[in-house]
C-alpha cells in the first residue's frame, strides 16, 4: 500500500490482484468503514461479491450513519455528519455508487450538483439572551490566545501524547468565540485529546474563514440513511455481497506463527446459537473495533432515555481480541471513565405546528420549508447552562416526512447540570421537557411553552449515547490498533478506532472510508494509491489566511504584539515590499 495524490491515480483503474480469486473476506460491522471496505474490495480487489461477508450485530445497516422513524416514537438521528470538498478517499468512493435518485448519474454527481444549486451557509451561529444573536459572532476574539494554536501545531505529536486540551491552553482562550465554535462544531470538551485537537487544526486549516458561518461545510439531501447508506447497500447487493444481520462476533482467534500474526476462527452468536466459522490465511477478516453509537438507548415524549454503560458487540470484541496480543489496543482508553459531564444525549424533534417557525426563522432569516439550507449547521446557546445547541437541516429531511413538519436536531454538550428553565440535567429529561428547554432560549412566552412543546405540537425523541464522545479520549500510542497490525496476515481494523498511518482526524466520515482503502489495499495487495491527505498545512498561501482570519482580519501591522516584534515587521515589509512575498501577504489580505 502506498499513498498517491492529484489525479493522475484517482482517475485509474487497478489491475485484478494475483489470487485474489481464491480468497473471502469477512467484515464485522456494517457501519460506513465496513460499508466502504466491502466497495473497494469489490471495485479495487475485484472480489467476488458472494466471497464477502458482512457480519452486522443490528437489524440495519449503516452503523452511526442512521435515520429512521420509530414506532411509538417519531422521526430520530442520533447524530449528523459535517463533510467537505477534501475527503479525498470519501469522494472516491461515491464516484462509483449509482445515485438512486438520479437516473445516469453517482452518487457524488448528485452530492456535488446539490451543492452547486444551494451551497450551504449559516446566518446565525452564537445566540444568548432567549434567542438574541451573540454581538461578537464571526469573530474570533482569539487575540495572544491565536500564538497558543501555532505553538500547538508546531509542537510534534509524541510530545503532547496523553494531555488533554485543558493541560495546554490559557483560561483565556476557552472565553473566546473560537472555543465555542470550536467545542460545539466538533463535540470537543476540555478533557478531550490535545493530539486530536493539534490533528483537527492541520487538517482543516483551509476552512479557516468557513468555520464561523459553516460555509466550508456539505451536507446531504435527506438524513445520513436515506442519502448515504442505501446507495451503497443497493451497489454491494447488486454485486452478490452477502449480509448476516443480528449477528453478534465474539472474538477472533489469532494464531501467533513467529512474526506473523493469522486469523484462524471467527467465534458468533446468531439467534442464541454460537457457531464458528473456520479461517485459512487466504480470508481476510476487517474488523470494525469498538462504537460511538453502540448500545443506544431512546427516549420518547414522555420518557427519558435510559442510562446505560453497557458494552455492546463491538467493544466486548476488541476487548477480547486485546487480551490475545497488545497490538491490538486498549479499548479501556476509550470507553471507561467517560467524564459525567460529557455529552450522552441528542434529540430529534418533529415541529408540527408553523407557529413555532418564527422563532427559527428570524435566526435562519430562511424559510423553514423552500426546501433548501436552512441552519446551515447548528446555532449554539452559549448562556445555556447545557450548552445546547440545534440544527434544522434541509427539509424534508426524511423522503416520508409530512411537507409541513420540519425535523430539529438537537444536542447538549454538558450533561451534568441543571437547565436554565428545566431544573435538570438533560440526561433525566423526557422529550418535551427538551422541548421546553430549547423553546425557552429560543424566546417563547413562558406561558406558551408547555403548550407549544406538546406532541401535537412538537414530538421530541431524546436518545442516549454512553460512548458518543470516546473517539476524543486522551490517547497514546498504540491505544488504537494500527490499521494493519505489524506481522498480520489476514486481520485488520477499520474505523475510526484503528490507527491509520496518515495525520487524518477521527470523529469523520473520511477516516472510516480511509481505513477501509488502506486495510484493503495492504491486505489484496491492489495496486492503487490510496489518496494522502490534503495538505493544506504546507501550503504558505493556507497558513497566510490563517493568520489573516485568527486575528479577526487584521492587517499583518495591525495585529497584537510588543513593540520590538512590530518594528521587525515593518522593516520586513519593506524589505520585502516587491517581492513575491508580498504578492502572498496581499492576496492574504495582510497587508
Amino acid at each position: 500500500m502506498y499513498y498517491s495524490n492529484g489525479n493522475y491515480e484517482a482517475f485509474a483503474d487497478a489491475k485484478k490482484p494475483e489470487g485474489v480469486d481464491k480468497k473471502s473476506a469477512y467484515i464485522i460491522g456494517s457501519g460506513l468503514a465496513g460499508l466502504a471496505a466491502a466497495v473497494f474490495l469489490v471495485r479495487d480487489a475485484k472480489m467476488v461479491g458472494d466471497k464477502i461477508h458482512i457480519l452486522e450485530e443490528l437489524d440495519v445497516a449503516g452503523g452511526s450513519l442512521d435515520g429512521t422513524k420509530r414506532p411509538h416514537a417519531g422521526f430520530v438521528v442520533r447524530g449528523g455528519r459535517e463533510m467537505e470538498n477534501h475527503f479525498e478517499c470519501l469522494w472516491d468512493m461515491y464516484r462509483s455508487i449509482p445515485s438512486l435518485r438520479i437516473p445516469g448519474a453517482s452518487y457524488l454527481d448528485e452530492y456535488y450538483w446539490l451543492d452547486k444549486e444551494d451551497p450551504n451557509s449559516s446566518n446565525c451561529r452564537l445566540i444568548h439572551q432567549r434567542g438574541n444573536e451573540v454581538a461578537s459572532d464571526g469573530l474570533y476574539q482569539l487575540g495572544p490566545a491565536a500564538k497558543e494554536i501555532i505553538k500547538l501545531i508546531m509542537t510534534p505529536e509524541e510530545e503532547i501524547q496523553g494531555k488533554t486540551i485543558e493541560e495546554y491552553f490559557s483560561p483565556e482562550f476557552f472565553k473566546t468565540n473560537f472555543w465555542t465554535y470550536w467545542s460545539t462544531m466538533f463535540a470537543f470538551e476540555k478533557w478531550h485529546s490535545l493530539a486530536e485537537m493539534r490533528r483537527y487544526c492541520m487538517r482543516f486549516i483551509h476552512h479557516i474563514d468557513g468555520l464561523p458561518d459553516f460555509s466550508a461545510l456539505k451536507f446531504n439531501k435527506y438524513d445520513q440513511y436515506d442519502s448515504m447508506v442505501k446507495p451503497v447497500l443497493k451497489y454491494l447487493k447488486d454485486y452478490g455481497v452477502k449480509f448476516e444481520k443480528n449477528t453478534h462476533v465474539e472474538n477472533i482467534i489469532v494464531d501467533h506463527e513467529g512474526k506473523e500474526k493469522i486469523a484462524q476462527k471467527i467465534i458468533i452468536e446468531h439467534k442464541g446459537k454460537q457457531r464458528k466459522i473456520p479461517l485459512t490465511r487466504d480470508d481476510i477478516v476487517f474488523v470494525t473495533n469498538g462504537s460511538i453509537t453502540e448500545s443506544s438507548t431512546y427516549g420518547n415524549q414522555n420518557t427519558p432515555a435510559p442510562i446505560t454503560h453497557a458494552k455492546g458487540s463491538s467493544w466486548k470484541l476488541w476487548e477480547n481480541l486485546a487480551k490475545q496480543d497488545s497490538e491490538f489496543g486498549h479499548p479501556e482508553v476509550f470507553c471507561e471513565n467517560i467524564p459525567d459531564r460529557s455529552w450522552f444525549v441528542s434529540a430529534t424533534t418533529t415541529l408540527k405546528n408553523k407557529k413555532l417557525a418564527p422563532y427559527f426563522e428570524r435566526l435562519t432569516k430562511r424559510s423553514l420549508y423552500d426546501g433548501k439550507v436552512n441552519t446551515g449547521g447548528i446555532i449554539t446557546i452559549t448562556d445555556s447552562n447545557w450548552m445546547l445547541s440545534f440544527t434544522i437541516h434541509r427539509q424534508p429531511h426524511f423522503p416520508s416526512q409530512n411537507p409541513d413538519e420540519i425535523v430539529v436536531w438537537i444536542y447538549a454538550l454538558y450533561s451534568d447540570t441543571e437547565g436554565n428553565y428545566i431544573k435538570k440535567r438533560i440526561v433525566d429529561c423526557t422529550g418535551q421537557e427538551i422541548a421546553e428547554e430549547l423553546l425557552y432560549h429560543l424566546g417563547v412566552p413562558e406561558s406558551e411553552i408547555v403548550e407549544m412543546s406538546s406532541e401535537e405540537n412538537m414530538n421530541t425523541v431524546p436518545v442516549y449515547m454512553p460512548y458518543i464522545t470516546s473517539y476524543f479520549m486522551p490517547r497514546h500510542d498504540g491505544d488504537r490498533p494500527a490499521v494493519v497490525p505489524k506481522g498480520s496476515v489476514n486481520l485488520a481494523f477499520i474505523g475510526n478506532f484503528a490507527e491509520s498511518p496518515t495525520r487524518d482526524t477521527v470523529f469523520t466520515t473520511e477516516y472510516s472510508v480511509r481505513t477501509a482503502m488502506e486495510s484493503v489495499y495492504t491486505l489484496l495487495n491492489v495496486d492503487r494509491g490510496v489518496p494522502e491527505v490534503w495538505d493544506s498545512i504546507y501550503d504558505i498561501r493556507q497558513l497566510l489566511r490563517a493568520m489573516y482570519y485568527m486575528s479577526d482580519k487584521r492587517k499583518l501591522a495591525d495585529q497584537d504584539m510588543k513593540l520590538p516584534e512590530k518594528l521587525a515587521v515593518r522593516t520586513g515589509l519593506r524589505k520585502i515590499k516587491k517581492t513575491w512575498v508580498a504578492e502572498l501577504l496581499k492576496e492574504a489580505n495582510l497587508i
